[in-house]
């Protein structure tokens, strides 16, 4: 019989729950969707990419990623092995003065998961398009794996996602 793996069971319940939020609760409104299988080098990654529903300015993307080695430690049960998933988040701004806006954004982020993460922030713009000043594409990476032992803190999880989102929106 079929047993679905840690990524399956994490997938779907990231699914559930932030569908429910875009549908039901009407919170959020999701803006791009992919579930991809790498067969260069066996690798899962599920992302979901969403906006809130009535603040479209600041994207947040969750993805959630397994390895050859988090699948086959897994499904051959490796002693000592470490079978998760890695989390990342992916928030995406437009800012005009990056040396003060960067540093708040990377001090409310990591406020908001209590230094749990790795803030990466890639500045971007079209040359000649002042305008929109630079295109912030913040990850958010989670220093530990994740598993099915932490379904429950999605709804939390989330939370705070969306508690970011707004708070982005300010900065």
């Amino acid at each position: 019989m079929y047993d679905p793996t840690v990524f399956e069971n994490l997938k779907v319940a990231f699914e559930n729950q932030v569908y429910d939020l875009d549908t039901i609760e009407r919170e959020i409104r999701i803006i791009d969707r992919s579930d991809l299988m790498d067969f260069a080098v066996l690798a899962r990654k599920f992302a979901v990419q969403f906006t809130l529903y009535d603040l479209e300015d600041v994207s947040a993307e969750i993805m959630l990623e397994a390895t050859l080695r988090d699948l086959a430690d897994e499904i051959l049960e490796t002693p000592g092995g470490n079978p998760g998933c890695s989390l990342t988040l992916r928030f995406q701004k437009h800012v005009r003065e990056a040396a003060t806006q960067c540093p708040r954004i990377e001090e409310v982020l990591s406020d908001i998961w209590e230094n749990e993460v790795l803030v990466i922030q890639t500045m971007s713009f079209i040359y000649g398009d002042d305008e929109f000043g630079y295109l912030n594409n913040i990850e958010v990476k989670f220093r530990t794996k994740i598993n099915e032992e932490n379904m429950r803190e999605i709804p939390d999880f989330l939370h705070s996602v969306l508690d970011a989102l707004r708070v982005l929106q300010t900065i």
